[in-house]
Parts: structure tokens; C-alpha cells; sequence
């Protein structure tokens, strides 16, 4: 069951475009229903330059588990039916999530966006798989912008450009994105560059991939672990773009790392726009969609629990010129269900979800016996340091249930994390939960059968401390309930500006709680220093000097490895350290 934040549609189903509503901690989360009979968006209400809005729909898309080319063509009935419904009838501009297509046996050519090609208009008398003109034609007939993730072959040239050797088989392999415009032509593509657990080719040097729309806006785009480095993500963003695209396969890591937590702080601390579209398989940690509207935070979000979904999610999203926003965001909200009363908290039964390094913080136990229900700590890893101050309130608990015990944390050092061929840095000031008082029991979730009873609510949380400049970096703030949902962004303030410490310019960050809860898993300030440029043995990204080898997709040896979309969930899962 996916759960969403949105607004409220009026009696006739149109949007009131003057207030967002946040869900107050206290309530039960509201799901989408996208075959309601509420009057629909209409898509000329937006595509339109002058307009304020464009419509947008991100899809958390669960790929089939069969064998290769039964998959491939059950996956595509998929696409080519969320392209054609009526839920996707509104939008301007649909994403789909990554690796949720095809595999390394069906990978096909992709044309270069510079030709102009139409796959549609070639038909199969191309080299272009039928699944890509299936695609370009329902692109074509829906008149939609459509950005989608495939397993891409293409033939391997040594050149002044790119001096590394090909692999035997004379042919690159690479996790791409394809963008098609409103006449399906191909007018955009991007080959992921930070490369997660995946037996892929990398180009020489990052793409920085964009297009432009004929709504005024134009997008950047990157794939899933791009995030959370500097190139080609906020690179991107220091170039100016306004609007992201972030098609992702994410396995969602506590208590930094899940999903729509990460997409709305990124979303968030850079103040642009974003369209998640996540792979929906819960079983395997990979979840999460969303389209956020930078400081103006999210118009949806959805994090999946049980079997995912195939589903189309729609909003329209405020454009943002000069850097401001000229209007709120608005979401075509229908039919909507409610959770029962009292709150599922979340369990191992709901999610697998992977665990952070915590045994390399500098951490304390916070003491909740203190009788003024106030906390004030300096936790410092090595020179980096950070200042926390608490409050809260003790529950009147009864005497069945466990509760989670909290730790004040600090870190700085690179993630070198299992299956990543890149590396980032970061340092990290954060209060994460515990399922016991051992640094081991954090990042942990209660299994299923553990009733959970919380001791005590929040009323008050800051965290201070002081940053290096000088390096490509950004500061987040980073949160996460028991529900795998950020804090509204009318829940904390979040303060930033530089000052002299020692004659040095430093940044200076405070993330404050300013409302009450009972559920936080995270509340942390999430300094990512990319590369880490200034650490103590830090690296530097430079370009492979080798090609990854790849195998013919022809060619019947072994090739699924390059993409079976269970496979390889199912590799990652043993290669990455999933916590059952």
C-alpha cells in the first residue's frame, strides 16, 4: 500500500491553487485514487509558455519477474497503458522509473538526439528495437513528453574523444535515459554516470543532459545514484537548471537514505523542482516518487509498502522563473482512502531496508531519565563537531511494547559503500533512533511481531555546527518519521549563512524541530562534500582508464546479468548488505 502527502480537490475536481495542505503528524496519511470520477486537469490548462503551471506524472512502476523477453513485453504493456489511461490524460510530461524496461538481452540502439529520429515514423525497418517504437508512437499519439530508462547497446569507438579499450564484442552497454517529445522523436539522452552494482559501460567523462519543452521549461536529467554527487547532479543545478528529472531503482537505506527522504532534501536545499519516478519493489528496499517543488516541498511523495504498484501519479507543478515561485503547487487529487485510526507503524514486514555505517559515528546515548526533559550535547568526530539541543515530553505508556532509544551522532569521512564504483564524502551532525542501547542496534527497525509503544514526543530539537567552505558541497536537512516520510516543511526551520571562525569562513547550518512528535526515526544535517576534496585521505573522481567488459546481448553467454531486472534486485540485495 503506497501512502502520498497531498492537497484537497474541490466538489467539481478542480484544484484550488491558493493553499497546500500539510498532513499534521497526528492524522492519518491520504492515498491517491487515480480512477476517481472527479473532473480531470485539462492538459491545455498548462502547456503553454505563459502558463504558471506545466502537468506533470511521475509513475512508481513494479517491473514483471519473468524471464527476459516475457518481461520486456509485459513491462511495456505497462508503459504503453499508463501512457494511454485516463489518470496520465492531464499531463504535459510523464516519467517513468529506472530499470524497470528491458535487460541486457533486449538492450537496443538508441538514436543520437542530434539526428532528429522519430522511431515511429521508421517502423522495424530500423535498429531500433520494437519496444522503442512502441514507445515513440505512444509518445506521438498521446502528445506527451515521455522520459523513460532502458538497457541501451551501442557500438564501441576508440577516439581522441574516448582512448579506452573496447570490450571484445565491439559494443558498449549503458544504463540510459531517453527523452521523446510531443511527436515521439528522441530529443534527449543521458548514459548514468555513477554506476551502482551494475555491470555497465560509463562514458569518458559526464553527460550533462537537458531539453527544452514548448511550456517554457527546460529540464536536466540524471539516474538514481547520480544524486549524490556533484557530477552530473548539482552540477546541473550550479548551471542554473530550474526543473530535474530523477528516474530511479533506489534501495532505500535507514536512516539517511530512503527514498522520497533523500529526493525531498536534495529537492529542498537546492530549491528546484523534481520528478522521482521510482522502481516499485518494497520486497528489495526499491521505492519512492514524487514531484517536489524545491522549498516549497512536496506537492506528492509516495513510499510503497507489500507488493508495489503500477501507477501514475499527477501534479501541477509552479514554474519557477527569477528564482521564485509566482504561485503554489497544485495536485489533480481524486477519490481518496483513509488509513484506519490508529497508526501502522512501520516494521521489517512492510520494507526491506538497508543500514547505514552508524559504528563509525562518534555517538552518545541521550539520557530521557533527566527529570527537565532538556538535553544539551556536543558530540564531536575527531575536529568536526556539532552541538545538539533537545526537549521533550514523557508519554503515559502502558506496560505492554518496546520503544526506540535515540543517539547523537557525528561523522565525517568518505562512503565507500559495497557495489559503488564512486565514492562521496560527507559529515553528518544527526539524532537516529535505536532498537536497543548498542551503537549495533541502530539503523534498525522493531521485526513485525514487536509491539511499539514510543516513551517519549519531541518538542524541541536543534543541531548547529560549522562547515568548511571551499569545496563543492551541499548542506541538507534530512528527517525521517516512522511512516518513511520526511517532516512537512512548516515543521522545522532550516538556517544557513557563512561566518568567521579562526579568521576562516565557515558555514554555519541549524536544523530546528518546531513542532511536536512521537514518531521521528531522523533528524539530521546531512553535509555531502561529493568528491572529498579537503578530507583526510580523499579522493578525487578522474575517468575509468578501462572499459567494463560487456557481453553481446546476441550472444547467449551469460548476458542477462546485464539486466534482468529480479536478477540483478536480487544480486544487489546479496551484493549490498540488505538487512531482512
Amino acid at each position: 500500500m503506497a501512502s502520498v502527502r497531498a492537497t484537497t480537490a474541490t466538489v467539481d475536481g478542480t484544484v484550488p491553487l491558493t493553499r497546500v495542505l500539510s498532513r499534521p503528524s497526528n492524522l492519518p496519511l491520504l492515498l491517491i485514487n487515480l480512477q476517481s470520477p472527479l473532473k480531470p486537469l485539462a492538459a491545455d490548462d498548462t502547456n503553454s509558455t505563459e502558463s504558471l503551471y506545466y502537468t506533470a506524472g511521475v509513475v512508481e512502476f513494479r517491473p514483471s519477474r519473468n524471464a527476459s523477453d516475457v518481461a520486456l513485453a509485459d513491462n511495456l504493456a505497462g508503459y504503453l497503458e499508463i501512457i494511454s489511461s485516463v489518470a496520465a490524460e492531464p499531463t504535459d510530461i510523464i516519467v517513468f522509473p529506472e530499470s524497470t524496461l528491458n535487460s541486457g538481452d533486449t538492450a537496443t540502439y538508441v538514436p543520437e538526439p542530434e539526428s532528429g529520429t522519430t522511431p515511429c515514423l521508421l517502423g522495424n525497418a530500423s535498429d531500433y528495437s520494437d519496444f522503442l517504437v512502441q514507445i515513440s508512437c505512444a509518445a506521438r499519439a498521446a502528445r506527451k513528453y515521455i522520459v523513460i530508462n532502458l538497457t541501451e547497446r551501442s557500438k564501441c569507438v576508440v577516439s581522441a574523444v574516448d582512448p579506452r579499450p573496447c570490450a571484445p564484442n565491439g559494443l558498449n552497454i549503458f544504463n540510459t535515459n531517453v527523452v521523446f517529445d510531443r511527436e515521439g522523436k528522441v530529443i534527449s539522452r543521458y548514459r548514468k554516470w555513477n554506476l551502482y552494482g551494475e555491470p555497465k559501460n560509463t562514458t569518458y567523462s559526464a553527460e550533462l543532459s537537458s531539453f527544452d519543452t514548448d511550456f517554457g521549461v527546460v529540464f536536466g536529467h540524471f539516474v538514481c545514484f547520480d544524486i549524490l554527487f556533484y557530477e552530473p547532479a548539482q552540477r546541473l543545478v550550479s548551471l542554473g537548471f530550474t526543473d530535474v528529472i530523477f528516474p530511479s531503482m533506489w534501495f532505500s537505506q535507514i536512516p539517511f537514505l530512503t527514498g522520497v527522504q533523500f529526493q525531498e532534501s536534495w529537492a529542498y536545499s537546492n530549491d528546484v523542482n523534481v520528478l522521482a519516478a521510482g522502481s516499485s519493489l518494497p520486497a528489495v528496499g526499491s521505492t519512492g516518487s514524487g514531484i517536489y517543488a524545491g522549498r516549497a516541498g512536496p506537492i506528492l511523495s509516495v513510499m510503497n509498502t507489500g507488493e508495489g504498484e503500477r501507477r501514475i501519479y499527477v501534479a501541477r507543478v509552479p514554474k519557477k522563473t527569477q528564482n521564485k515561485r509566482n504561485v503554489p503547487a497544485a495536485i489533480q487529487v481524486t477519490e481518496t482512502v483513509v488509513k484506519p485510526k490508529v497508526r501502522q507503524r512501520l516494521n521489517q514486514a512492510d520494507i526491506t531496508l538497508k543500514r547505514d555505517y552508524l559504528e563509525h559515528y562518534e555517538s552518545i546515548l541521550v539520557d530521557f531519565s533527566n527529570v527537565s526533559n532538556r538535553a544539551e550535547h556536543d558530540v564531536c568526530y575527531k575536529t568536526f563537531c556539532c552541538h545538539f539541543e533537545l526537549q521533550w515530553h514523557q508519554l503515559t505508556t502502558g506496560s505492554e511494547g518496546q520503544h526506540y532509544t535515540y543517539r547523537l551522532g557525528a561523522y565525517e569521512g568518505m562512503r565507500n559503500e559495497a557495489g559503488a564504483e564512486t565514492t562521496n564524502a560527507i559529515r553528518n551532525c544527526a539524532v537516529f533512533t535505536c532498537i536497543g542501547e548498542d551503537i549495533d542496534d541502530c539503523g534498525r527497525i522493531f521485526p513485525a511481531d514487536v509491539v511499539q509503544q514510543p516513551q517519549v514526543a519531541f518538542d524541541r530539537i536543534s543541531i548547529e555546527s560549522n562547515y568548511q567552505t571551499g569545496y563543492p558541497y551541499l548542506l541538507m536537512p534530512n528527517s525521517l518519521r516512522d511512516d518513511l516520510k520526511p517532516l512537512a516543511v512548516n515543521e522545522f526551520v532550516w538556517e544557513e549563512y557563512d561566518l568567521l571562525v579562526n579568521s576562516e569562513v565557515m558555514r554555519h547550518a541549524r536544523y530546528t524541530l518546531n513542532t511536536t512528535t512521537d514518531n521521528l526515526l531522523t533528524f539530521s544535517i546531512y553535509g555531502n562534500f561529493y568528491n572529498g576534496d579537503g578530507f583526510i585521505n580523499g579522493t578525487t573522481n578522474s575517468p575509468p582508464t578501462e572499459s567494463t567488459t560487456t557481453l553481446d546481448p546476441n550472444n547467449g553467454g551469460g548476458a542477462a546479468v546485464l539486466l534482468n531486472p529480479i536478477f540483478l534486485i536480487c544480486t544487489l540485495a546479496v551484493l549490498l548488505g540488505v538487512v531482512a
